[in-house]
């Protein structure tokens, strides 16, 4: 079987051109057209080389137009200048795809990118894929291809691979052959010129070689489009990702490397939780899921038995299942009485499963038959360390024959490195992910209970709001008109009303008798905050005041408040005090924040109000449009959960009124994407309801 149709050019191509073929054994050109020959490779191979008539034993030709038949895949080795002229010369024979492994575009400079903007624009107008430029290049195990410069190809196996960087692709090839690692697709990305992860994404989803797709990303081009393709790829194979970037320093280095801008972390993150994918940190890491993934059914559950010949490990695996969020599962009384007549009665029969440092091949194999049967657990631990009982390759033998007849996932955790290596190795050929220590273990299975659960999620709510779109618009268009960067607060107020957002009622003061009246209107007690479209930082300048409850108090805080601030910002235009209503005393403060991210769109984060939120990290993101799902997930996804649900017998705050500003806000966003920031801060949350007592609007 074959990938999309779209693909096929370029991962099954029948004929390949290799555009800058040498005879010279040191040049990448020779490089890859003997990968491609000593490969198995069974299409036809043209040499492309105006000063050679024959290389590799193949007969060379002058240029693409000199070829016998248009090549589905063209290779191109070539310095820079060439580059271009070469994917025209392809271009007139109506080349199907183009790899360029050439370097020196976009990653050096103006030239460059220029140079790799009309490649892209010349696959663009003549309809054929471009992958690269500055590609190590790919490789198909399924048709035996490695179109790459690497100089061994991996084993064949049914995870795909794609990363945007060559000199790890290379390394990673290189530790595969060594740990037998097989893949179905291999492919180095290069500079994204035209061909981007979201297309290999999408060709690998569709690739019925393919079981699990992992990845090396620095950079995401078109955010939503990658979101879209992932979301649709993740409902049937797990796709794992390290994201490169994701600390100021990596960002930096990251658009050092290949030019690419790496987008911000928090928007790279929420992307990747919000399309199904499971992100790592770390190669090991990486594999350690690909190979689980690989080999394994995924689990039904969470419940996890461990079964161990030492109470040590087995307590390590316990406190990492905690931390990890998985469950020790409670044997079945039927289990505990077959464990009982099959166990010395120094085992301990509840999980984790110790059966003591003299078992040896058999009393594993009966636990884990027992285990296997049990309805209360949906995946199974096997720890062994090399005591003197051990029957290392009997218990690995064991463990592989019990996990035929199971179709739970078995993983295995023989701790050592001697004396247990032929029975780790045992267990790896069998299909059987086996590590040295319980944590990476239980990663590797947390994740595939993470992935069980997403492919099994209840379908996504989608709430719209009423709104008044066009008062909005109004309102906005003419702080565009009159080049306002930040709507004022009666303008701020205005949008969030035509939005029905629950705002306290505000009136506009620019005396201090307009003040007093306008208390008396709302209501005591009032807050007084300054107007101004040149300051931000109210509090900072003092320019708030608080529970007034008389008119001389706001006669008084009006007059203190407008002269301080014209004090401490001499330049600053004073358009008056907003007065507002007090909310309620004992609410909680929490924070929405908005803005846009220049790959992904809109960005939303939610946290507790106050520095530590930003010190401490704690706030959730996500990105716009948010389901009802995502607005539930994030109120409960930060650490300071526990003070909404309430501590020392306070009530627990209104979570739907909470959610169903996140909700609007998101309305919002995805309605106006000129709106380049929003805070609301403070919202008051309390057992009753949400007030957004504070907005800033920022527009382009």
């Amino acid at each position: 079987m074959q990938p999309v149709d779209r693909f096929q050019a370029l991962f099954n191509p029948h004929s390949i051109a290799v555009v800058g073929a040498s005879r010279h054994q040191d040049k990448l050109g020779h490089i890859i057209t003997a990968n491609i020959q000593g490969s198995g490779y069974r299409g036809k191979l043209f040499p492309v080389n105006p000063k050679a008539a024959e290389i590799l034993g193949l007969r060379a030709y002058p240029s693409p137009a000199d070829l016998p038949e248009a090549p589905d895949l063209g290779i191109i080795i070539l310095p820079r200048d060439q580059v271009l002229g070469a994917m025209e010369e392809l271009a007139q024979v109506k080349v199907g795809a183009v790899l360029v492994i050439s370097a020196g575009f976009r990653e050096t400079g103006r030239q460059g990118f220029e140079l790799e903007t009309r490649m892209a624009e010349l696959a663009a107008r003549k309809k054929f894929i471009l992958l690269g430029p500055n590609s190590l290049g790919l490789v198909n195990t399924a048709m035996d291809l490695n179109a790459s410069i690497a100089l061994e190809p991996p084993a064949k196996g049914n995870i795909g691979f794609f990363s945007q960087s060559g000199a790890l692709c290379a390394a990673i090839l290189d530790w595969s052959l060594g740990e037998g690692f097989g893949f179905s697709k291999f492919v180095s990305l290069g500079n994204k010129a035209a061909l981007s992860e979201a297309d290999v994404l999408e060709a690998m989803g569709d690739d019925p070689d393919t079981k699990v797709i992992i990845g090396y990303l620095e950079s995401v081009e078109n955010g939503r489009e990658f979101m879209r393709v992932a979301q649709r790829v993740t409902e049937k194979k797990p796709v794992i990702m390290i994201k490169a970037g994701t600390t100021q320093a990596g960002a930096r280095a990251t658009s050092s490397h290949t030019g690419s801008v790496a987008g911000s972390i928090e928007a790279g993150k929420a992307a990747f939780a919000q399309a199904g994918i499971i992100q790592v940190n770390d190669v090991e890491s990486l594999f350690d899921l690909a190979r689980a993934f690989s080999c394994q059914p995924l689990p039904k559950g969470a419940n996890l038995t461990v079964v161990t010949n030492s109470g040590g490990p087995g307590i390590l695996a316990a406190d990492a299942c905690e931390a990890a969020g998985l469950h020790l599962a409670t044997p079945s009384a039927a289990t505990v009485e077959t464990l009982r007549e099959a166990l010395p009665p120094y085992a301990s029969l509840y999980n984790p499963i110790d059966i003591i440092g003299d078992a040896g091949a058999d009393r594993y194999r009966a636990t884990l038959e027992a285990v296997a049967r049990d309805q209360l657990t949906d995946a199974i631990m096997i720890l062994l360390t090399p005591t003197a009982s051990a029957q290392i390759t009997e218990t690995a033998e064991a463990v592989i024959e019990v996990s035929k007849t199971t179709d739970k996932p078995v993983f295995a955790c023989f701790m050592g490195d001697e004396r247990i290596g032929p029975g780790r190795n045992m267990l790896i050929e069998a299909g059987i992910p086996c590590y040295a220590y319980p944590e990476p273990a239980v990663q590797a299975l947390t994740a595939m209970v993470a992935h069980h659960r997403w492919r099994h999620r209840p379908w996504s709510v989608e709430v719209c709001f009423r709104r008044d779109k066009g008062k909005a618009d109004k309102i906005i268009g003419e702080a565009q008109r009159i080049h306002l960067s930040e709507l004022s607060q009666p303008q701020a107020f205005d949008v969030a009303m035509a939005y029905e957002l629950p705002v306290p009622e505000s009136t506009l003061a620019r005396t201090s008798d307009q003040a007093a009246r306008a208390a008396k209107k709302i209501g005591y007690p009032v807050a007084l905050k300054i107007v101004s479209p040149h300051i931000e930082g109210r509090r900072a300048l003092d320019g708030v005041a608080l529970n007034l409850e008389t008119p001389a108090e706001v006669r008084a805080a009006f007059r203190d408040i407008t002269s301080r601030v014209m004090r401490k910002r001499p330049g600053a235009y004073i358009s008056g005090c907003l007065v507002q209503a007090m909310g309620p005393k004992k609410a909680r403060e929490v924070v929405i924040r908005l803005r846009q991210d220049a790959h992904f769109g809109p960005l939303m984060g939610f946290s507790m109000a106050g520095p530590s939120a930003e010190i401490l990290d704690d706030i959730a993101w996500r990105l716009a449009p948010l389901t009802l799902q995502d607005a539930q997930e994030m109120v409960r996804e930060i650490k300071s959960f526990p003070l909404l649900r309430g501590v020392r017998g306070e009530p627990p705050v209104d979570f739907g009124a909470i959610e169903d500003i996140l909700l609007t806000v998101s309305q919002m966003a995805v309605d106006f994407p000129e709106i380049r920031e929003a805070e609301l801060n403070p919202i008051l949350l309390s057992e009753d309801g949400a007030l957004v007592t504070d907005l800033r609007l920022t527009v382009s």
